[in-house]
């Protein structure tokens, strides 16, 4: 018997099993009406990415052109084995490794910097994040455009029209007129990517900066540490996890970019990548084989990548919760 003070300890409806049926296949079925709603949503996502993926991964063992039906048959690893002893495809996965290390660790750096900034509180700090935050809002197709066209053409762009202006203020009659794309492909390339994920790297940063404890920022100040010494030794430690997964998360979109590099050079003047080679060899040599390994490639790096991003996000959490 229990106190009258004290209350009962008997089990819920939901808790108590029906009778005749054990307690643990009455858990089985209840769990099994709660995911059931799911399945549908979980068969569609199967069919739409997975089933194509296992396609993908056949093919890729495949001598398979479109050009020549009767010459389909099984490859083994041969064009895996070809994707990286050709020396194009060797030179479009060094162009991905180098547009991407490039692109995120100058956005990285500048979205560093212009975080420090809007951290800081002044007239017009909503506008000014908004204003920031505008490129990586833009399609990449149409920021690939604006750059090709109103910022590196030669004749009309707004790169030559300063250098015109500025060159004309000092009496020169005769302003350079460089030509961007032939003379740094691949520069225009990297500065057309950096000014759009700098915003990306900026947000994710920001966060990190407004997570910061103000209490142990102003204890050092109290201690007597300088500005330099509370970023070095407070502000920077704080901000790792979040730059690292800056970096992961821009390098998993930006391996995968086809946008600038097909827009503004169309792969020409040594700037393919491998996205661009894989749609190129693809829709244009028809060597469907060839390109379903290139894209296998492609897809296990985004993946090793990603699992490093997970992890970050994970401790991220974790740390989180132990405050």
């Amino acid at each position: 018997m229990s106190s009258p003070g004290s209350t009962a300890l008997t089990p819920t409806p939901a808790e108590t099993p029906p009778p005749g049926k054990p307690a643990g296949t009455a858990r089985k079925t209840a769990d099994w009406a709660r995911r059931a709603p799911l399945m549908p949503a979980l068969l569609f996502t199967i069919v739409v990415t997975q089933l194509p993926f296992v396609v993908t991964i056949v093919i890729s063992f495949m001598d398979w052109n479109s050009l020549r039906p009767d010459r389909r048959g099984f490859a083994g690893i041969s064009n895996y084995v070809e994707v990286f002893t050709d020396a194009n495809l060797r030179a479009s996965v060094w162009n991905t490794i180098v547009i991407t290390v490039t692109v995120v660790l100058v956005s990285l750096v500048l979205g560093l910097l212009i975080a420090l900034l809007l951290d800081r509180k002044f007239f017009g700090r909503g506008a000014v994040r908004t204003m920031m935050i505008a490129p990586f809002l833009v399609v990449p197709i149409a920021a690939a455009l604006l750059w090709k066209h109103a910022l590196f053409n030669p004749s009309y762009g707004l790169f030559n029209g300063l250098l015109t202006s500025i060159w004309r203020l000092f009496g020169s009659d005769n302003p350079p007129q460089p030509d961007w794309l032939s003379e740094g492909p691949k520069l225009a390339i990297e500065a057309a990517l950096i000014w759009q994920w700098t915003p990306f790297m900026m947000l994710i940063i920001l966060a990190g900066l407004q997570s910061k404890p103000g209490d142990v920022v102003e204890a050092a100040r109290m201690d007597g540490a300088n500005g330099w010494q509370i970023f070095r030794y407070q502000t920077f430690p704080h901000l790792r996890q979040y730059l690292e997964l800056g970096g992961l998360l821009g390098s998993i979109y930006i391996v995968q970019n086809f946008d600038a590099v097909f827009t503004i050079t169309s792969g020409g003047l040594g700037t393919a990548n491998l996205p661009y080679t894989i749609y190129q060899t693809f829709f244009s040599a028809h060597e469907y084989g060839l390109a379903s390994a290139m894209g296998i490639v492609v897809v296990i790096a985004t993946i090793i990548i990603a699992t490093f991003a997970l992890r970050v996000v994970s401790s991220m959490f974790k740390e989180e919760v132990s405050r």
